[in-house]
């Protein structure tokens, strides 16, 4: 398990709380959709990942990638670009910048967020910043990992 860091930029607000990064934890779709569950982490989702710089002001957000490579960047645009592949897993705080820099043709991931919690998603929209990093503070820490099961964040 990796941990990484990104500051706010003024425009994307990313998080004091680190992403974590489990490489290789689960490759069975059933399996994933399972472990996410058994962990509180719900309201999940099959698809890819927006090839534009976004976050989530009201949610935390896992991203399991089920199957293919790509790369991701994190934390906007002076972020940090990182190399995913099928079994790794992606637990973003809410506010954390994320955008599709590449992927192959079999790129698939599945999401979750904790309890199931709706999500928004903002860009770089006027205004979105101060909003969001009013909303980020009330956004609660989940029990646990949606990995390991283990207390997250604590």
């Amino acid at each position: 398990m990796n941990k990484m860091h990104f500051q706010a930029d003024g425009i994307y607000p990313n998080s004091s709380l680190p992403v974590i990064v489990h490489e290789k934890a689960i490759k069975d779709t059933h399996a994933m959709r399972e472990l996410f569950k058994s962990n509180h982490w719900r309201n999940s989702w099959i698809n890819g990942i927006f090839p534009y710089h976004h976050y989530h002001s009201t949610a935390h957000e896992v991203l399991g990638v089920l199957s293919g490579k790509a790369a991701v960047q994190l934390g906007g645009p002076a972020g940090k670009q990182l190399d995913i592949a099928s079994g790794d897993v992606l637990v973003l705080p809410a506010g954390t910048a994320h955008k599709l820099i590449w992927q192959t043709d079999d790129f698939q991931v599945m999401g979750a967020y904790p309890d199931g919690m709706p999500f928004d998603t903002k860009t770089d929209k006027p205004g979105e910043f101060d909003q969001a990093m009013q909303q980020i503070p009330n956004v609660p820490i989940p029990k646990r990992d949606p990995v390991t099961g283990n207390p997250i964040w604590r």
